[in-house]
């Protein structure tokens, strides 16, 4: 497996991963309509927006397969410290240790390169496998806040949905 700093030629892949994570994890968050429509389209709008200026997204891959990313936005919060944005594993490969790996990648480009060493991520509510996971790796939940609307767009979301910190 080789981990490595993310590039703008990794959009396509990581939107596509990001897209199936959302359809298998977050129904019944987000509108049906969104999940089974473009949502691939979405993202790829999104990474390809973030891939094109140097950023703390990385990858694990194995060959030409994306097995998983991590994407961090540096010093993003003055109380909390820098925000795991997003941390996704391919369905196939997830409980074998990748999204650990990829977690620590977090954690090491934190403590060399943001101002503080405070990590925070937010976990859709319902999302009970990945807060199990996020627990297992040291986290602790301190507070509920609404989930923004991907895009922006209110229809996308399944009624009114929170997040844990």
């Amino acid at each position: 497996m080789l981990i490595r700093r993310a590039t703008s030629d990794d959009a396509e892949r990581i939107a596509a991963l990001h897209a199936d994570s959302w359809r298998r994890f977050y129904r019944g968050a987000y509108s049906d309509a969104f999940l089974d429509g473009d949502v691939v389209a979405d993202r790829h709008a999104v990474w390809a927006s973030r891939l094109a200026v140097p950023t703390e997204t990385v990858v694990a891959e194995r060959g030409t397969d994306l097995l998983g990313f991590v994407h961090v936005v540096l010093d993003d919060d003055p109380r909390w410290g820098s925000l795991v944005d997003n941390l996704h594993v391919m369905h196939d490969v997830r409980r074998t240790g990748i999204g650990t790996r990829l977690l620590g990648e977090a954690a090491t480009a934190v403590a060399e390169r943001a101002a503080s060493p405070a990590m925070y991520l937010w976990v859709l509510e319902q999302n009970n496998d990945a807060q199990r996971f996020y627990v297992r790796c040291g986290a602790t939940r301190s507070e509920l806040a609404g989930v923004d609307a991907p895009g922006g767009d209110p229809t996308r979301l399944d009624g009114t949905r929170t997040n844990s910190a």
